[in-house]
């Protein structure tokens, strides 16, 4: 299985997440499992709204590099805009796990490098894949092992679908 990080914290944010998921299965991206919404601080530049975070699980129909190709024309399709690290954005979506696989090249790095260290992202994971080893670990035991000051800004929204304004 592949598993997918989603993040947003431009506009209608549960609506960003819905397109890129509906945009996922459109490319050749099966979902088939997702997590709740999150709504989380944002880490690194600070002066920027809150986000909605959730992980999917995919069927991999492409290989990793191949779906991060897709992944990065989806974001780019949603109006996704780099302008600085950790900067504000209407759409991220990023491969954090893909099979078992230890992938290393220039475009993608699998499993993702910072998981273990983002409430925002292994919440979501261990909600729906709670046993799947990272690195030797569990991604429960490595969302318990993170401290408390970082999951507190962590808070649990509910399903997608329950936050959708009208996709």
């Amino acid at each position: 299985m592949m598993y997918v990080a989603l993040g947003s914290n431009i506009g209608e944010r549960a609506n960003y997440l819905a397109e890129a998921i509906q945009a996922m299965a459109v490319n050749g991206l099966q979902v088939t499992k997702e997590s709740s919404v999150y709504e989380t601080a944002p880490v690194g530049y600070t002066d920027q709204p809150s986000f909605y975070n959730m992980v999917v699980e995919v069927e991999p129909s492409l290989s990793a590099e191949a779906a991060l190709l897709q992944l990065q024309q989806i974001e780019r399709d949603l109006g996704r805009e780099r302008l600085f690290k950790n900067g504000p954005r209407t759409i991220d979506l990023d491969i954090l796990v893909y099979n078992s696989e230890d992938i290393q090249s220039k475009q993608l790095t699998v499993p993702h490098p910072r998981m273990h260290e983002r409430a925002f992202v292994l919440a979501p994971f261990a909600e729906i894949a709670p046993a799947v080893e990272v690195k030797g670990m569990t991604v429960r035991a490595l969302l318990e092992a993170l401290p408390a000051s970082e999951r507190q800004d962590v808070v649990r929204l509910g399903p997608l679908q329950s936050l959708v304004s009208s996709v």
